[in-house]
């Protein structure tokens, strides 16, 4: 069943919403922003209903918390302050419609269907791509290796280079077993883009796709939420619910940052690994499903086992096949496919012109770290796209941080580096070496003396 999260911080308001959907949907409800950002966080929805105007936050906030979602939901905006320059900027915030207080249910139910089927309709050309594209490039100069093929792309996701290919064929690999699966790596390297597609590209991909984030809910919330439980189990269970594995039968479940797992939730794990089955909170009934577990981390869970934070027989049983994904400074020649891959997602996303970037500016962001990898570079992008007035990136326009960034490690020595990256800026800033020592944050007397020292 499709979910839908409500918003609005008037009880009323939210009680009767929920009552109105509940025989199509499953209804979740948020007081407030904040609380509907961290539901956001813990689960996807395929909608969002919100308020404008609340306590705190506005909804402004939730609509732009969905735009950095991995699978952007459906998002209607309601308000009892209703003008067309609130709606227009709502919809270029994100938002699919707008509909003013009070709420015409009939208008509301019929605009949320419509808007989920085109979701849906384009999640599945998406899909058909990307499963197109996979098949094209096993097939490249001959050859079942995607290691071979020229370029890899899989929805905005790009890898050209041989490192990123080599990981891209271990995952097609492993799609059409049952092995559970551990993506390792750190934050922003796209462990979900990868959990995606593994389960995308095996015999499982027309059942649900499931993902949780373990850390972002408490320890008592994430074994309800990943078992199920029955009315009465605790206080506020009013009704039945099923739980993520229920849910995910026949499918994938994807449970991102696992090493958050309280010790309890990691018992329970293990016996479902072991035996398939488990028991809703406040039930003894055994329920045996089948769902694959594709699980990710940034934390080293061997060097937690050996000091007793994790267990290591659960441990074992999640890492039948791990999967490390290098960090974006480790393959570098993707940076650029990448950016313009997302610079064109983007403009599409907000029917704007792309971005062109300048030959100065891409061989800055090609030497910077990318800390934050490729999801750190995807918000740059969608950045740009939106706030760059011009349509063109040149270097002069690049924050400080890519000119005053360290140099990735090369075959040069540091005094080189620091010369090549004293020349990049005072090429960003027209000559100016005033301005190339503020871009870099240090006198213009040290530029000189860097200077004088190179010759």
């Amino acid at each position: 069943m499709r979910s839908v999260l409500i918003v609005d911080d008037e009880k009323h308001t939210r009680d009767g919403l929920s009552a109105v959907l509940a025989d199509s949907y499953d209804v979740f409800a948020a007081s407030n922003a904040d609380e509907a950002i961290s539901m956001l966080d813990a689960e996807p929805f395929d909608a969002v209903i919100t308020d404008l105007r609340m306590a705190g936050k506005s909804g402004m906030s939730v609509i732009d918390k969905t735009i950095s979602m991995p699978e952007k939901p459906v998002c209607i905006m309601l308000t009892a302050y209703g003008s067309m320059e609130i709606a227009v900027e709502a919809m270029k915030r994100g938002a699919t419609d707008f509909l003013p207080k009070p709420v015409d249910v009939d208008k509301l139910e019929t605009i949320l269907e419509q808007a989920l089927e085109k979701r849906e309709q384009k999640k599945k050309i998406v899909e058909s791509e990307n499963k197109k594209n996979i098949e094209t490039a096993k097939k490249a100069h001959g050859t079942s290796s995607v290691v071979e093929a020229k370029h890899i792309d899989i929805g905005c996701f790009i890898a050209t280079s041989k490192v990123m290919k080599e990981v891209v064929e271990k995952a097609m690999q492993v799609a059409h077993s049952k092995a559970s699966v551990m993506l390792t790596g750190e934050t922003g390297t796209g462990k979900e883009l990868f959990a995606r597609l593994i389960h995308s590209a095996s015999p499982r991909k027309d059942a649900p796709f499931l993902p949780v984030h373990c850390a972002a809910l408490p320890a008592n919330l994430l074994e309800s939420e990943l078992f199920g439980y029955e009315r009465g189990a605790f206080t506020g269970a009013n009704q039945r619910r099923i739980g993520r594995f229920e849910a995910a039968d026949k499918g994938t479940i994807f449970l991102d940052e696992i090493g958050e797992i309280d010790a309890q939730t990691q018992v329970k794990l293990l016996r479902f690994l072991e035996t398939k089955t488990f028991e809703r909170l406040g039930s003894s009934q055994s329920l045996k499903v089948d769902v694959r577990l594709v699980c990710a981390t940034n934390k080293d869970l061997k060097a937690m086992c050996d000091h007793g934070e994790y267990r290591e027989d659960l441990y074992y049983r999640l890492n039948v096949v791990e999967i490390k994904i290098p960090p974006l400074r480790e393959h570098p020649e993707d940076i650029k496919p990448l950016l313009e891959s997302y610079i064109a997602y983007f403009a599409r996303e907000n029917e704007i012109e792309p971005v062109k970037i300048s030959a100065e500016a891409l061989a800055i962001l090609e030497k910077y770290e990318w800390a934050g990898n490729i999801r750190e570079l995807r918000n740059f992008c969608e950045n740009i796209v939106v706030m760059n007035p011009t349509r063109t990136l040149t270097a002069e326009n690049l924050d400080a941080k890519f000119l005053s960034a360290k140099p990735r490690a090369s075959g040069f020595s540091k005094k080189e580096n620091e010369l090549e990256l004293i020349k990049k800026a005072i090429e960003a800033a027209g000559g100016n070496k005033s301005k190339a020592a503020e871009m870099l944050g240090i006198s213009r007397r040290t530029l000189h003396r860097k200077l004088d020292e190179a010759k």
